[in-house]
């Protein structure tokens, strides 16, 4: 079949509204069988790994997917929560509180669910759960505030990759990115002030963000400059002084020059030269996953103390935070212009779904 089957569409159905909140994704268990499936999903997109695919997946499916899943799965173990995966457990909680908010302040039938590009919900299972209960508007807003064509593009090639499956197509409006947007710079500097006047202030405060390799800035991906503007909007926030502040870059893989100074290198250097604490922000990542708990958390802090540092801090992402949740809210209210309507009246719009349904009847329409 060329196209998904559709929902019943009905004369005088009073359209609902979405915002989709999409996130990388995360394997099922912390097994080496879940992982497999997951990194088999992630290396094989050519926006994350742009080799030829008649090179990459033979090494892909003969050394790498043999390999790395029993490592990883051993770091997914080390951050997995009872409830599961705290980047799905985050990423949830952030839907649903998104979709409380909009629920008092919103009058029309405005929904939030979240997908994950690789794994579970999938992005095109559930767009085609939204049309079923009746969304005729989408906002994609993937959960990467600095654009990447490995992260955001990548989300975006799938639904319109369900868009070419669907026949009748809902409208849709995609956020690119958010990584300068004041209310996300403001829930940061809100995340760092509340840590600094609970446990003091650091003699650094390096920014992670995860890293990109460096033949991809020369093809035009603007991911790096984002990084830069994010971290310099937000010490200038905190007013800090320049020699105070390191903007990073980790998560390397493979064996191509990545985008550099490197998180890893960045650590130990300060703690050989005698810097005594490190504080640790990950503005990339809204939501805590295996790159802030495992990579950060733990081998970035063994890095430091190992190397001779003293105090070492993650700062948790924004998760659930309450400014940062408002913060999205803006974010998705500059978006949905023109799609929520402050003033709608919920009766009068069903009396008018009630009389169009009427007329068609009249007219021996299907309704």
């Amino acid at each position: 079949m060329r196209y998904l089957p559709e929902p019943e569409h009905r004369n005088g159905t009073i359209a609902k509204t979405a915002i989709l909140l999409i996130n990388l994704g995360t394997p099922d268990a912390p097994t080496p069988r879940a992982v497999r499936r997951y990194l088999e999903q992630f290396l094989s997109d050519p926006r994350v790994i742009e080799i030829p695919r008649a090179l990459w997946l033979p090494i892909l499916h003969g050394f790498v997917l043999n390999s790395r899943p029993k490592k990883s799965a051993r770091k997914y173990a080390r951050i997995w929560s009872s409830e599961g995966s705290p980047l799905k457990v985050h990423t949830e909680g952030q839907a649903r509180l998104l979709r409380s908010h909009f629920g008092f302040q919103v009058p029309m039938p405005l929904t939030v669910d979240f997908a994950m590009r690789y794994g579970e919900p999938s992005i095109a299972g559930t767009l085609a759960r939204l049309k079923s209960e009746g969304c005729e508007r989408v906002l994609v807003l993937p959960m990467y505030p600095q654009y990447a064509a490995s992260t955001t593009a990548s989300a975006l090639d799938q639904v319109a990759e369900f868009l070419r499956k669907t026949r009748n197509v809902p409208e849709i409006r995609l956020v690119k990115h958010f990584h300068d947007h004041p209310s996300y710079i403001g829930s940061l500097a809100g995340l760092v002030q509340e840590h600094w006047r609970q446990s003091g202030r650091p003699d650094k405060l390096v920014m992670s963000f995860h890293g990109l390799p460096r033949f991809m800035l020369a093809r035009g991906d603007p991911y790096p400059v984002e990084c830069h503007k994010t971290a310099r909007l937000l010490a200038e926030r905190l007013e800090l002084a320049d020699n105070h502040w390191q903007v990073s870059f980790q998560s390397r893989f493979g064996r191509a020059e990545w985008i550099e100074p490197y998180t890893a290198s960045i650590l130990a250097d300060y703690a050989r030269t005698g810097v005594r604490r490190v504080d640790v922000i990950c503005p990339g990542f809204v939501a805590d996953c295996l790159e802030t708990l495992e990579e950060i958390g733990i081998e970035g802090r063994r890095i430091f103390l190992g190397a001779g540092g003293a105090e070492f801090h993650l700062l948790p992402c924004l998760n659930e935070r309450d400014d940062w949740i408002r913060a999205l809210a803006d974010i998705a209210r500059q978006h949905l212009a023109g799609w929520v309507i402050e003033s709608w009246n919920p009766q009068l719009e069903r009396n008018r779904a009630e009389v169009s349904q009427n007329r068609a009847l009249a007219r021996g329409a299907d309704v």
